[in-house]
């Protein structure tokens, strides 16, 4: 029953994709930074635009891509954001995001992200996890079915200043955070995975 829901939904909002414009880097911190600079690679999954397998996806492993960047001058915090624009929503579905990242530390994994202890937002990777939709960790991609493919943005934000330590272990949401890297962005970068669900 629930794929007919779904099948009918993807139906009903067909053409309610490509939310970029609402895009977490289209905000007011990016405006003298509106393209991406830093080569982000995925030793894992491919090339940018690559397909996600069943693995990287809700339903399998749900594991979180590797990612690998270079390193630009003057960062001293870097900020990682993934998030769905294709969603069938007003804006993008926010899939993780994840703050305090030392500027040395110039790769994740997926082990990187498994939490340290129940009562605090601190990852294994030495970082820290904020506010997503499902208030996880990550919510690994699930298109609607039959609604075509996802892209899945994830953005590493190189900042001129490290953010509050309080606001970083505060689990903050991508509109907080938002609002405290205004003036502090000096690069960016994407990597971007796609995937889709059919149903017949």
């Amino acid at each position: 029953m629930l794929n007919y829901v779904e099948v009918a939904a993807s139906w009903l909002f067909s053409n309610a994709k490509g939310r970029d414009a609402k895009a977490f880097t289209k905000g007011p911190a990016f405006t003298s930074h509106p393209e991406p600079t830093i080569p982000i690679t995925s030793p894992d999954c491919g090339a940018d635009g690559a397909t996600l397998s069943p693995d990287y996806m809700f339903g399998g492993e749900g594991r979180f891509p590797e990612l690998k960047w270079e390193s630009v001058e003057g960062v001293k915090q870097w900020l990682l954001m993934s998030e769905d624009p294709d969603a069938p929503l007003p804006t993008p579905i926010c899939h993780g995001i994840y703050l305090g990242i030392d500027n040395e530390k110039l790769s994740v994994t997926n082990t990187d992200f498994k939490q340290e202890s129940e009562k605090s937002t601190k990852l294994s990777g030495g970082f820290y996890y904020g506010t997503n939709r499902r208030n996880s960790i990550y919510i690994p991609p699930r298109p609607l079915l039959n609604h075509g493919i996802h892209r899945y943005f994830f953005d590493i934000i190189a900042l001129n200043e490290p953010l509050d330590a309080n606001i970083i272990a505060s689990k903050p949401t991508r509109d907080q955070i938002a609002k405290e890297i205004n003036g502090k962005v000096i690069a960016w970068g994407r990597w971007t995975g796609q995937c889709e669900r059919r149903w017949k």
